[in-house]
């Protein structure tokens, strides 16, 4: 039986000689706006100050940081922050008189500067309260309570949830409406495992009335036994206990906070939170020791839509159809994480603030963790045992710096994590955890399913809906400076002749600089391929353009024909890639109004122009996700499924640039073996 023993590592990495990179404290004490600050407490009651000063009975759908021009941010930052900050402004998109209207308010003159009333198709983010007003206003329709009734249900255990609707050819104005769907509890807190079929409440959101009612069908409500997920509902057997552990880092995080600015080892980055974004990275640059510099390498990066449609075409099905994002909002329905469970014991917590339906403030509690991780991952290692009479072994364990968020999106979680590596790396993972979305049904064993029923029997009376999760990320890759190509290297196989060698057949590479956006339009699977971004205007010492890759996580195309609505909205899933000019005013791959949208504003339309993208400022948007066909293993909460891909520094430094670190200082518990290291 092998010895049981933990090694603590105390992370004093190799410390370089800029000061800035020293051990870390965290200072959230007043300090001056970084330009791409989110707006602070204060700043949104301004906000809402200013326009409800002139603006009655208006409802706050989106507020956030009017973003700076890119080139005023680096102006600023050129100057090594010495300067003034530019004027800071807040963009508000609200709803008055059944009208969408988008506000520029300047907060230091305290004025709004701009006034529009969108007229377009499309409408914005569903607030918070409004889908509760929908709910309860569903809960308390007489005809509805008759149907709870007739049911044998109680509707003080009965549950509504505002579904968007989606858009399916309808011409001219739509009213903004959700349909409301219930659920019972009635014996368990998992509430999403038992639906209650057949009855739909459409409600006019402006009107905040009861437009149509629908009782088509009844369904057996799935059994409430075995779906609690709660660890004081929980009943023997039990399965092993482990044995505590933990993160200690004795002299403090290696990391710095001032106000949104981190810092940690050679990484330098700002992190902001959006109330549709959720979490957004921004101007991370990385210190390079040969060359003592810093060097830039993202610009900005956050989740752009988060697309999950499912695979069910009937009537109380065939709208679910969401845009997590642009409905829903990722930071609206972001989580206060969880001390020692959410993140671990070396964690850091930062809070966000946005803005509630009235435009009062509203703090978001620890809506981000920060930690350095280290789980006995290797960063690199080599054993030489080739050289007669040596045995050479060389080891660093890898450790990295992990931002993480949850947004919690009706019955999904998603963790949502950047993790920083000292190699230059940027690995992006999402998580998917909570609760399938289950439809209700007669059924109670496989064999008696002879028809199409959209998903898999979990439990008896309870069916698990297939559905797709696209994540599509917006990254603004800026390599060493914002003047960047596209380069598509393909792995083509060779044969070789003239018996010039016993083999028949190698591999090359053949790059190809993308030249327009239609050039840049990436399917994988189809062939071998690497993408990166390159800066043309430099090189290493060799010759090489110096670059970052992609490294793509798990692969998904959409299954879904071109035509269905659905996917006419969704159509930035098409591709995998696509890589467009910087602008400013494309941010939200589905549209900046994605509730009933049409799909006549999304990355698919906006690269229909077919713009140079060769030796330009570009963006890269990458879209990784699932099909996901639900198991028996996912019911009746599902363990966490991952996937992530990795920007991966390729030809950006000379060398390997962690050769140099050195290995944190060990901390050896009594009953740890000392390795041998002669």
């Amino acid at each position: 039986m092998a010895s049981a023993c933990n090694t603590l590592l105390l992370l004093s990495f190799f410390v370089f000689s800029l000061s800035i990179f020293s051990t870390a404290s965290i200072h959230n004490h007043h300090h001056h706006h970084h330009p791409l600050d989110p707006l602070s407490l204060h700043e949104l009651d301004r906000v809402r100050t200013i326009i409800t000063a002139s603006h009655h009975n208006i409802s706050f759908h989106y507020v956030g940081l009017d973003e700076p021009d890119k080139s005023t941010v680096l102006s600023w930052l050129s100057r090594h922050t010495a300067a003034k900050p530019p004027p800071r402004r807040a963009l508000v998109i609200a709803r008055l008189n059944r009208q969408t209207h988008e506000f520029i308010v300047d907060l230091t003159t305290r004025t709004i500067d701009s006034d529009k009333v969108y007229g377009g198709s499309g409408y914005p983010m569903l607030t918070y309260e409004e889908q509760t007003a929908a709910n309860a206003l569903a809960l308390s329709y007489a005809p509805f309570r008759a149907s709870v009734s007739k049911r044998g249900l109680k509707v003080e255990e009965t549950v509504g949830f505002s579904y968007a609707v989606g858009w399916y050819g309808e011409e001219g104005r739509s009213r903004r409406i959700v349909r409301v769907m219930f659920c019972c509890l009635d014996g368990t807190v998992n509430v999403f495992m038992r639906p209650i079929e057949g009855i739909t409440v459409t409600v006019d959101l402006d009107e905040m009335k009861v437009i149509e009612y629908r009782d088509r069908l009844m369904v057996t409500v799935p059994k409430a036994d075995g779906t609690d997920y709660r660890e004081s509902a929980q009943k023997p057997p039990f399965g092993s206990l482990l044995k505590g552990i933990t993160v200690v880092q004795p002299d403090g995080p290696s990391f710095t906070v001032h106000g949104h600015q981190i810092r940690w080892a050679n990484w330098d980055f700002h992190l902001g939170f959006d109330m549709r974004a959720g979490g957004i990275i921004s101007v991370a640059s990385i210190y390079d020791v040969e060359q003592q510099e810093q060097r830039r390498v993202l610009y900005r990066g956050y989740i752009s839509e988060l697309f999950v449609p499912y695979m069910d075409v009937t009537e109380e099905w065939y709208f679910r159809t969401f845009f997590d994002a642009g409905e829903y909002g990722l930071g609206l329905c972001a989580m206060p994480l969880q001390p020692l469970t959410d993140c671990p014991q070396n964690a850091v917590f930062m809070d966000g603030y946005m803005s509630g339906h009235n435009g009062t403030p509203v703090k978001k509690t620890n809506v981000f963790c920060i930690f350095e991780r280290y789980a006995g991952d290797i960063m690199w290692r080599h054993t030489e045992a080739g050289i007669p009479g040596k045995l050479i072994t060389e080891v660093r364990p890898d450790v990295s710096l992990v931002v993480r968020m949850v947004s919690t999106v009706g019955n999904y979680d998603y963790i949502i994590d950047w993790e920083f590596l000292q190699s230059g790396s940027i690995k992006l993972t999402v998580g998917l955890s909570g609760m399938l979305e289950v439809k209700g049904t007669e059924y109670i064993h496989v064999d008696q399913i002879n028809e199409e029923v959209y998903g898999t029997l979990l439990a008896e009376n309870t069916l698990g809906g297939r559905h797709d999760h696209f994540l599509t990320y917006h990254l603004d890759l800026d390599v060493d400076g914002d003047v960047n190509s596209f380069v598509k290297t393909h792995l083509q196989k060779k044969v070789v002749s003239n018996n010039i060698s016993p083999r028949r057949s190698y591999w090359t590479v053949i790059s190809e600089t993308a030249e327009k956006e239609s050039n840049a339009k990436i399917q994988f699977g189809l062939k071998p391929l690497e993408l990166l971004v390159v800066n043309p205007n430099k090189k290493t010492k060799v010759g090489n353009y110096v670059g970052y890759r992609l490294i793509p996580g798990s692969t998904i195309d959409p299954l879904l024909s071109d035509d269905d609505f659905p996917q006419r909205r969704g159509a930035f899933t098409k591709y995998n890639v696509w890589i467009t000019p910087y602008n400013k005013s494309e941010k939200w791959v589905g549209g900046l109004y994605t509730s009933q949208s049409r799909g006549d504003d999304t990355l698919a339309q906006w690269t229909l122009r077919d713009r140079e993208i060769e030796g330009k400022d570009i963006v890269m948007w990458y879209t990784v996700g699932f099909h996901h066909v639900p198991y028996q293993e996912d019911f009746p909460l599902m363990p966490r499924m991952s996937t992530g891909f990795e920007l991966r520094p390729s030809n950006f430094f000379e060398s390997n640039p962690v050769l140099k670190v050195k290995p944190p200082t060990q901390v050896n518990w009594s009953s740890c073996p000392t390795s041998n290291t002669d």
